[in-house]
């Protein structure tokens, strides 16, 4: 970990959660000179009506490369499959070598509690990765081959999509980070994700990808004051720190949800 550039990564579960949940902030984090990763533990196998599973992994990996570049961010895959990531040892294993290789300063990943089983399972193994990169020990699979991290790292999660729970309760973030000034650059990173707009056309009943992500944001910023924002939580348990490195390196962009 870096004393002088800082690093972020976002794990995620999806090629395309990171673009709707943080992209923004990404954006910024990036040109404010961080080192910004992206990885997902899936492939994206079953994002399409029509192509085969073999071929929109193919597609959705492109488009992740092509969207992490307009961001300034470097795409990483676990190449787990959708609907099939599982917290055991392989894909905990894989987690963990990846926060060995980067090394980041601190970690991004979904709500704990979210709509999709994928993104709780892979918060549920980022959150452990992050723990366990610190442990000469841990010596499974891959992470064998990699050097313990120096310590643990501080944890953020996304906004689970809605912004409720499992039951409808609303859920509050500890703050905001005001994208107002990307906007348009979140966008272009997100229609790297073409393929996603017929998915969710055919499956979710949502037909504008981007104008749907920029309404979820603008109730964001509306809700602080600002025209866009993106909503994060702080990991609170013990021996993970709350350092506010993200904080910190967005200055007056980051708003304080009352």
């Amino acid at each position: 970990m870096s004393d002088e550039r800082k690093s972020v990564l976002a794990l995620v579960a999806h090629p395309d959660d990171s673009e709707i949940l943080c992209g923004g902030t990404l954006i910024l984090l990036a040109k404010a000179g961080w080192d910004v990763h992206i990885a997902t533990f899936s492939v994206g196998n079953c994002g399409s009506m029509d192509l085969s599973p073999n071929a929109i992994s193919i597609t959705r990996r492109n488009e992740a490369h092509a969207a992490a570049k307009r961001i300034g961010a470097t795409y990483h895959c676990l190449n787990g499959l959708d609907l099939q990531i599982y917290d055991d040892d392989s894909t905990r294993s894989a987690a963990c070598a990846l926060l060995r290789e980067i090394d980041p300063d601190c970690v991004i990943t979904h709500y704990p509690v979210d709509y999709m089983p994928d993104h709780t399972t892979a918060s549920a193994i980022a959150r452990c990765a992050v723990f366990i990169a610190t442990m000469p020990n841990y010596v499974v699979g891959p992470a064998a081959a990699l050097k313990p991290t120096s310590q643990v790292v501080p944890l953020y999660y996304l906004k689970p999509l809605g912004g409720t729970d499992y039951f409808g309760n609303p859920v509050h973030p500890d703050f905001c980070v005001d994208i107002t000034s990307v906007a348009d650059d979140k966008a272009e990173a997100l229609s790297c994700h073409a393929s996603q707009r017929e998915w969710l056309r055919e499956q979710h009943g949502i037909d504008q990808y981007i104008e749907e992500t920029k309404h979820w944001d603008s109730e964001a910023g509306s809700a602080v004051g600002v025209k866009y924002a993106e909503q994060f939580f702080i990991h609170k348990g013990h021996a993970y720190p709350q350092t506010p490195l993200i904080q910190e390196g967005l200055g007056k962009l980051v708003v304080v949800a009352n």
